[in-house]
């Protein structure tokens, strides 16, 4: 029975199975299966119960088999069953296994004719069996019965479909012979998931119970419907030899006789039978699993790749060895401070290509975050010229003053450089929160030592507050040394008579009605037309009906804001320049996770076609920073909260905007000068502080908390108490390393299985195709209105008639008239329905074809 190359393979396949059934491993490695369909009382479970040798499937009407039972037959010298849920329990009586089936499907499914998917695992034991792995699956139905749900057929295919749709996945399609075989529900669902037949095993059953003077040859002589691997004829125990407790024994030598008897089948007897089905399967199992083990191996070297080095670590590892939770001590330390370094300094190896972080982020709070807040300072020009008057006037008095004074000059410059200590100090807290989070990125690698990690980090970031507060001193102190002194004598200084001059040129151009040409801030020609920022953004207020949201390439100068179709800036699309516009934040839409922000005209026209804002959106907040940074340079400010909330509101006590309005020529000449001096010094100032920003953080933060990292940070450790207990390891990491061990080990076998398995069996050529010409002659018959041709029993339909010439019997079955007289079907005596008078019954199994007289 079956091949010994055969017998070999499936207990490899099982103790695969086994290896990674511990760990969870056993779908994913999807092994090849053979799986059982077939309509309900289609003989399934009279083929499975041959295989064993036993009474042990649940039997009666309607749907019995409620759940998939995965069936590991193995030959061994010992009869009995397990249950893979009923580990270490040996069933030796099949009526105990029956029940047991019974009790686990209500179990999963209850007692409504409901099905599951959840697979029951039986292994059978026998010497009377091969070694087979088989799958059966519920019978197809169409109409619920009694309190079966409505959708149970729904239900079924769905569960079939889990299973026949793998590609490593046989299908053993049983269909009764008595039945039309064009309805048979195991053909239809095979000739859907497999088209070509590749993977398909017909099996016919109930070959006893057809009607007198019918037979099934043509099915079995794959003539009718063919598949490519073809057609085994199979008789089982009726039901009532199973009431009567027949021997399966006695069944399958009655099942012998059979073949060996019958007129129609006694040529091909050697290729029937219950014995020749599991040869057959064995066969075909051996070469399904060899043509997948290439892509097995391959999976399961890429699992184990994945896993070796960091199984490395675990092999020689001893959780109580002192000398090992030192040097792991040591080794994690060292690990967080190159860590740390890397991500402050940048490295080029493990780059993070996601997002921005440590170093990069703190450059971006150093170049852009910074210079806009102290952009946001200086730009509301009227509140400032208002503060200028009042304090000219102040200082005067009584007096009408005749000279611009110093001291209106001195008292704005401290007012200005005042406002300087909010930024630099929110500077430095956006510093310490990146400092912190880098902190926390480098310290995930110490998730095994759960203690040693809290107690570091707690370490480093007490360290970084400290330092955060020496910090904050000195850069406050670098603003009372500006404070201290005006230096009038810098050589980047305007002066008093070149302020007053240009004074008078804007006085001049004033009067000459040319107010938009001046621009003091914007530099020289080249200046204004040099690139500012270049980027991609969606203009995200254009209505559905125009075209909606679209990304363009734009591009920002100090005069004008262009975009364009791509980045080759070839087809623009617009120019709007930036005279008069300012910038104010929009709030996200509930659905989207772009950063929105709006250009919008101080003088409430239609900044884009229609209109009356341009709402531009970027990816993060950090493009959103960049290009509002970016806008400050070209002169757009963002909206202030006092504008909005003031609009409306008139003068206030003093009439300060009656006193702008009617400012004398001779004041506001002075508050000319005085605006054009402070713009000058705080321009210096402005610029020592963005310079000496990032080199006072860098120093007294940054570089001493990386010294301390790499010099102080072990001495702390252990100053903390017990060593023992900060390398104690977690119990996610323990159990993970055993995972890791067993998953390795269980590969490595696995390897070593497949590689037994390569060099201890042979494949064998799978059939040819079948010619399936003549099914698309009788096709085209049956479209005519001639009797079906795919009807499984050609003789019960129309009995032979008058002789054919040779060659003609795919034809042979439209022809005689459907009155003809039956045809006997006593051995010996069954003709030819194709070729004319009864031939004599050969008796070797290779006959001639049918149609060829002899």
């Amino acid at each position: 029975m079956g091949n010994r190359g055969m017998e070999d393979l499936i207990p490899l396949v099982n103790k695969m199975q086994d290896a990674f059934s511990a760990i969870g491993q056993n779908a994913s490695l999807d092994l090849p299966q053979i799986a059982v369909v077939g309509g309900q009382s289609a003989g399934k479970s009279s083929v499975l119960e041959n295989f064993v040798g036993k009474d042990f499937l649940p039997r009666g009407s309607g749907i019995v088999t409620r759940r998939p039972l995965v069936l590991q037959l193995i030959n061994c010298p010992t009869e009995y069953a397990e249950f893979l849920h009923c580990k270490g329990k040996k069933f030796t009586d099949f009526d105990e296994v029956r029940q047991e089936i019974e009790a686990e499907t209500d179990r999963a499914t209850g007692a409504n004719k409901g099905i599951s998917p959840v697979p029951i695992n039986l292994r059978v034991y026998s010497p009377n069996v091969l070694n087979l792995t088989l799958v059966d699956l519920p019978g197809m139905t169409k109409v619920p019965v009694g309190d079966q749900p409505a959708d149970i057929e729904q239900q079924i295919r769905d569960m079939l479909m889990q299973f026949v749709t793998k590609d490593n996945c046989l299908l053993l399609a049983v269909s009764p012979a008595n039945s039309d075989l064009a309805n048979s529900d195991a053909l239809k669902i095979a000739k859907e998931v497999d088209p070509q037949g590749q993977r398909t095993i017909g099996v016919i059953t109930k070959l006893d119970l057809m009607d007198e003077g019918t037979d099934a040859r043509e099915i079995l002589e794959n003539k009718l419907l063919p598949l490519r691997r073809g057609y085994i004829g199979v008789v089982n125990r009726s039901q009532k030899d199973i009431d009567g407790k027949k021997d399966i024994n006695a069944a399958m030598a009655a099942e012998r006789k059979f073949f060996l008897s019958h007129s129609a089948y006694r040529h091909m007897a050697e290729r029937m039978g219950t014995a020749y089905l599991q040869k057959t399967l064995n066969q075909q199992l051996t070469n399904h699993i060899r043509d997948t083990l290439p892509a097995l191996r391959s999976r399961l070297q890429c699992q184990l790749l994945s896993i070796e080095k960091e199984v490395e670590e675990y092999k020689n590892f001893r959780p109580d060895d002192p000398s090992r939770k030192t040097k792991a001590l040591l080794q994690m330390v060292q690990q967080f401070s190159v860590d740390f370094d890397k991500r402050i300094e940048g490295s080029g190896d493990q780059i993070d290509t996601y997002e921005l972080s440590g170093g990069a982020r703190i450059n971006r709070i150093f170049h852009e975050r910074f210079p806009f807040e102290l952009v946001k300072m200086e730009f509301n020009e009227k509140e400032l010229r208002k503060e200028i008057s009042y304090a000219i006037k102040n200082i005067h008095g009584i007096r009408t003053g005749l000279f611009t004074p110093d001291l209106a000059f001195e008292a704005i410059v401290k007012k200005q450089i005042q406002k300087l200590k909010e930024p630099t100090l929110k500077c430095i807290d956006m510093v310490v929160s990146e400092l912190t989070s880098t902190i926390r990125k480098c310290s995930e690698k110490l998730a095994q030592y759960p203690q040693l990690r809290e107690e570091m980090e707690r370490i480093v970031t007490q360290h970084i507050r400290d330092r955060e507060s020496r910090t904050k001193d000195q850069v406050l102190l670098l603003i009372d040394i500006e404070l201290a002194y005006m230096n009038t004598n810098h050589e980047d200084f305007i002066g008093f008579a070149n302020a007053q001059q240009r004074s008078n040129q804007v006085n001049q151009k004033k009067a000459a009605g040319k107010q938009d040409e001046i621009m003091p801030e914007r530099g020289s020609v080249n200046d204004r037309y040099k690139v500012i920022r270049k980027g991609w953004l969606t203009i995200n207020n254009i209505g559905i009906m125009k075209g909606g949201a679209k990304e363009y390439w734009f591009v920002l100068t100090a005069e004008s804001l262009s975009w364009y179709k791509d980045d080759e800036e070839k087809e623009k699309k617009y120019m709007l320049q930036v005279d008069n516009l300012k910038l104010r934040d929009v709030e996200k839409s509930f659905m989207s996770s772009k950063q929105i922000f709006a250009l919008f005209n101080t003088e409430q026209r239609n900044v884009y076609k229609d209109y009356r804002q341009l709402e531009l959106a970027c990816e993060t907040q950090e493009d959103l920073d960049g290009w509002k940074a970016s806008f400050l340079r070209a002169g757009v400010y963002p909206e202030r909260v006092q504008e909005k909330e003031g609009k409306g509101d008139g003068g206030d006590e003093n009439g300060s905007d009656n006193l702008m309005n009617s400012m004398d020529p001779q004041l506001e000449r002075q508050v000319e000068t005085i605006r054009n001096l402070v713009d000058s010094y705080m321009a210096i100032v402005n610029k020592t502080v963005r310079d000496l920003m990032p080199k006072t953080i860098m120093h007294l933060m940054i570089i001493n908390t990386k010294e301390f990292i790499n010099s102080d940070l072990l001495a702390q450790l252990y100053s903390c108490g017990d060593q023992n207990s900060l390398m104690e390891e977690s119990q996610e990491q323990a159990k993970h390393r055993d995972e890791m061990l067993r998953m390795f080990f269980a590969l490595k076998e696995a390897l070593n299985i497949i590689g037994d398995i390569s060099t201890s069996t042979v494949t064998t050529a799978m059939p040819p195709p079948v010619d399936d010409s003549w099914l698309q002659v009788q096709r085209a018959n049956a479209a005519a209105g001639r009797s079906p041709a795919t009807s499984p029993l050609p003789n019960r339909r129309a009995p032979p008639g008058p002789p054919a010439r040779p060659g003609s019997r795919g034809s042979a079955p439209t022809l005689p008239p459907a009155g003809g007289p039956p045809v006997p079907s006593r051995p010996g005596a069954s003709p030819d329905p194709f070729s004319g008078p009864p031939p004599s019954v050969p008796s070797r199994p290779n006959r001639a074809p049918p149609g060829v007289p002899r």
